[in-house]
């Protein structure tokens, strides 16, 4: 190899360290979602204990809308006490939290619930269309949803209690 090419093999790879830093600087959880400011898609399914669930029915309140698994540790297990608490803490106070499971067992996803003691409504996606429609890539990912039926936010991974206030309390003073 010439000394001239020595040279250009260690430039030509500086473009490629130069995206690595990038992408090493930012947060996998900071992408932003074209669904935000838009109508939140309609959907209609059936609970794991046989209800009807429709988003529609949820029009004046604020949505909290979560798509799990139960295979998804450790986040969803992280999660899910705090989308309980939030769930009890607001009932009564115009906001309802709803889980979506994905890709998962129906007798694995009732578990999930037992386990944590799930009071809010769930429901399997079955076909997967309602996490098609939210443009769900992995779980867990969290919509909250306005009075309007406006999705106002979308969380990448596990929430807290505090993510959940922070995004929804400010919501629950503004009229449908």
């Amino acid at each position: 190899m010439t000394p001239r090419l020595r040279c250009l093999v260690p430039l030509a790879a500086l473009p490629l360290l130069a995206l690595l830093a990038y992408a090493f600087r930012t947060d996998p959880r900071a992408i932003p979602s074209p669904l935000v400011g838009r109508p939140a898609a309609a959907f209609a399914l059936t609970t794991f204990d046989g209800k009807p669930l429709d988003l529609a029915a949820f029009r004046g309140q604020v949505v909290v809308l979560n798509f799990w698994a139960s295979w998804c540790v450790p986040a969803c297990y992280d999660e899910a006490p705090a989308l309980e608490s939030t769930w009890r803490a607001s009932q009564g106070r115009g906001l309802v939290v709803v889980g979506v499971a994905i890709q998962d067992a129906a007798e694995a996803s009732r578990g999930f619930i037992r386990r944590f003691g799930l009071s809010f409504p769930n429901a399997p996606d079955p076909r997967g269309k309602v996490s098609i429609d939210y443009g769900v890539y992995g779980v867990p990912e969290t919509f909250v949803i306005d009075r309007r039926g406006t999705i106002r936010a979308k969380h990448v991974g596990a929430v807290t209690a505090d993510t959940l206030r922070a995004s929804a309390e400010p919501l629950l003073t503004e009229s449908p």
